[in-house]
């Protein structure tokens, strides 16, 4: 069990965070309690601290609106793209690793993850840092864990670590900001997987992804590493359906079958692969009409991230966007 001292954090006033018309004082929220009584016996965080946390608090109604319609839920491939795959988030992806080229190659080393994929995680998330979220941190895992009950159970998992973090980076966790649904800094870590993969990649005692680059790089790196991520292997590759398919294994992300048992149930990629790697069905929606894919392990790992198959495509075919320009612009300069 973990134990920590009396924290000495110093509060805003909460009139001065948040506009009153939307204060919610979650502390008298029934599981509320639940939640306080938890922090003080199990972490030993002294309760007049949670309350006021609780109680500065915010509802966000557009936080619940925008849980309940995320991209990768309404949106087709063709739609899903055009956010992510543009020539100016390219070319920020390609001067971010020319910017960052040393800490890239050291975090590829020590990890065995491919660089492209590093630099195109953070941009996806966002835009290299350029948006990084708006919400406070605390308003968005107290309206999910308290005001949105499908997810309730898993948000305030959240909130618990959330807390947690705070005290041990010795961080105020009513001005830390993030997104929608509590992601924070360059590489958007709920609060567990800050806790559990972000990493000081530059020794100076503080494993910061809010505001450091070089932290940020070598936690999303630790992250894949952490995940299986398997250096030099394909991620996805395009493939056939045969006619009557089992349409019950698409997009499932489920990593449990083999090329040669998929080869039986109708899916054969279009490339020779060896027949016992596992892989998983891809049915895109682009602007040519459906698209086949197998997606591979690596695939698979890029779902831990954001479990999407939209997502992983996004960040797959960006990554091999920069790859491709970054080496080009090399060439260019070498000549």
């Amino acid at each position: 069990m973990k134990i920590y001292a009396r924290t000495t954090f110093v509060f805003v006033a909460a009139f001065l965070l948040v506009p009153l018309s939307v204060m919610a004082d979650y502390s008298v929220h029934p599981d509320a309690h639940i939640f306080t009584d938890r922090m003080v016996s199990e972490y030993k965080l002294e309760r007049s601290y949670v309350k006021s946390l609780l109680q500065n608090a915010s509802k966000q109604q557009s936080i619940i609106d925008a849980m309940t319609r995320p991209a990768e839920k309404v949106k087709t491939w063709e739609q899903y793209r055009k956010i992510f795959i543009q020539e100016r988030r390219i070319d920020q992806g390609v001067k971010f690793w020319l910017e960052n080229f040393d800490t890239l190659a050291r975090a590829s080393k020590e990890y065995n993850v491919a660089p492209e994929v590093i630099v195109a995680i953070i941009g996806v998330e966002t835009s290299y840092g350029r948006n990084k979220g708006n919400y406070r941190v605390i308003d968005a895992l107290a309206t999910l864990s308290f005001d949105y009950p499908k997810r309730s159970v898993f948000f305030t998992k959240q909130l618990e670590n959330f807390l947690l973090l705070c005290v041990e980076q010795n961080q105020d966790p009513l001005t830390l900001k993030g997104s929608y649904a509590g992601a924070m800094g360059y590489g958007q870590f709920i609060p567990s997987s800050y806790r559990s993969y972000a990493v000081d990649f530059d020794g100076d005692g503080f494993s910061d992804i809010w505001n450091n680059k070089t932290d940020a790089i070598g936690s999303v790196a630790n992250y894949f590493s952490r995940h299986g991520w398997k250096v030099g292997e394909e991620v996805i590759v395009p493939a056939s359906f045969s006619k009557g398919y089992d349409s019950s294994l698409v997009n499932k992300l489920k990593l449990n079958k083999t090329i040669g048992e998929l080869g039986v149930l109708g899916f054969s990629p279009a490339q020779i692969l060896p027949t016992e790697f596992k892989a998983l069905p891809v049915l895109l929606k682009g602007m040519n009409g459906e698209e086949f894919w197998l997606g591979l392990h690596n695939f698979y790992v890029i779902t831990r991230y954001n479990h999407s198959h939209l997502y992983a495509m996004a960040v797959h075919e960006l990554s091999q966007l920069i790859l491709e320009r970054t080496a080009k612009n090399k060439r260019q300069a070498s000549h």
